[in-house]
């Protein structure tokens, strides 16, 4: 009897699942969507922007001192003390939360709050009348113009403040802290959340070419050769080199992707707060993988596969299947209990008792997307890995996704080594806070080179 239900399932997932010369198409669209966005002649109207993020110099080992760091990326805000002493870091920070009205409010209000938990944390350390290097960790889409200046391409995340999309974010932190006047400090150097996971493994792995954040949303970065990039107007000197900001999440946007796209996909897009924007995102990050795998689940009940066809209103409603749900689910073994995933469905409303064969559909409903997920991610990092054509390359990744799924390490590197041109090796690591410690050291580099370039025109 289970047989053509299970039959079933597979045609339903099957539009999930890729073969390897699906990925690496997805590989090489990417990478041709690079060069679109890395040359003069089409930059503008790319959807991979490629932007240059004017840092050109990783950690060598003699940065030191104490630097601030802030990080803006998510639902929460840090600020940080950081001080390099040799090879260590000590790191004290401080977690503030971003009321919902300020993620769409007006700019000042947002730049206000951080000004207020700069203030407040200088402050509890005891900081004020220090003057100490800032990087700002400011992880949404922006085009720089200089190490300190970066005008906002477009809001992500659910973030929508007026008044910001166009203009130097660092000038509206400067002006904030400005409007309080009880606080001297300087931002240096403005970075996303990419640059910071890359800048902090390559403070211990000096391979270290490429970053990925894999968690609300997804992005990378990576070092490119100074002669592919058309719109380089800074300085060409040694190192001929700079990291480059894909924004990759936004690939896709022009439908190119579409191959690949599900209804569910096209629905899950319908209906977010950015339609038809950051499709490559909305198919791989935790923003939306719950809500991929919520609406996967209903249809699969209300073809009467799972739940003997019945949908609890929880099931029914956006939103209320958690990403962390999927991770959760994942972990459990097939040893006939399905604990972690039992609960879940008890929390949703699922009636019991909940047969142990709609617990192993649910898990493999998961394991589906969630494997599409990390091998998508695959496909862009292999098309990185290609184009940095190093025998050794370490891949920093961050983010809650890749740091909580139990699988998602293992199915990424397998799957890039797959998707990687031969004779190419590469490994993946885990970045430690790179938002904050990285914000850090990109300030400790400029500090360094700045410091330096003045000790040689005097």
């Amino acid at each position: 009897m289970m047989r053509p239900r299970v039959s079933k399932l597979s045609h339903v997932l099957s539009k999930y699942i890729h073969d390897d010369a699906v990925y690496a198409k997805v590989r090489d669209l990417l990478n041709c969507e690079m060069e679109v966005g890395l040359a003069r002649s089409t930059n503008a109207n790319a959807t991979v922007k490629m932007f240059i993020t004017y840092v050109q110099s990783l950690p060598n080992g003699t940065e030191c001192g104490d630097y601030l760091a802030l990080d803006l990326g998510g639902t929460n805000f840090r600020v940080l003390l950081i001080s390099l002493k040799g090879s260590s870091v000590e790191m004290k920070n401080k977690i503030y939360s971003i009321a919902d009205e300020l993620m769409i409010g007006p700019g000042y209000k947002l730049f206000d709050h951080i000004a207020d938990c700069i203030a407040n944390f200088m402050a509890d350390h005891e900081l004020n009348g220090k003057q100490i290097p800032l990087g700002f960790t400011f992880s949404f889409p922006c085009h720089q113009e200089g190490l300190a200046v970066g005008r906002l391409a477009r809001w992500t995340k659910g973030f929508n403040c007026e008044g910001v999309v166009g203009e130097d974010v660092v000038t509206l932190l400067q002006q904030a802290i400005k409007r309080r006047g009880d606080i001297n400090v300087e931002c240096v150097a403005i970075l996303n959340d990419t640059v910071g996971c890359l800048m902090s493994c390559a403070f211990s792995d000096h391979s270290t070419e490429v970053g990925v954040i894999l968690g609300t949303g997804t992005n990378a970065c990576y070092m490119e050769k100074l002669q592919r990039v058309e719109l380089w107007d800074g300085i060409n000197s040694e190192p001929d080199q700079v990291i480059i900001n894909t924004e990759w999440g936004a690939f896709g946007d022009n439908g190119c992707l579409d191959f690949v796209r599900t209804d569910i996909d096209k629905e899950v897009d319908r209906t977010s707060l950015n339609p038809n924007k950051q499709i490559f995102e909305k198919m791989i990050s935790g923003m939306y993988m719950g809500e991929i795998v919520r609406r996967l689940i209903v249809e699969c009940a209300s073809k009467g596969l799972i739940f003997n066809g019945h949908i609890p209103a929880d099931l029914n409603t956006e939103g209320r299947f958690y990403t962390k749900y999927v991770s959760e689910i994942e972990q459990d073994e097939d040893d006939g209990e399905f604990s972690r995933t039992q609960q879940i469905l008890d929390e949703l409303g699922v009636i019991k008792p909940t047969l142990i064969i709609d617990c192993q559909r649910v898990q493999e409903i998961c394991r589906v997307i969630s494997e599409r997920a990390a091998f998508l991610a695959s496909a862009g990092i292999a098309a990185l890995i290609n184009r940095i054509n190093k025998p050794n390359a370490t891949v920093a990744v961050d983010g809650s996704l890749y740091r909580f799924h139990p699988h998602f390490h293992n199915l990424m590197l397998q799957k890039t080594q797959s998707l990687t041109r031969e004779g190419l090796k590469l490994h993946m690591m885990l970045s430690e806070d790179g938002s904050g410690k990285g914000a850090a050291l990109v300030a400790a580099v400029a500090h360094r080179i700045r410091t330096t370039s003045s000790a040689h025109s005097s």
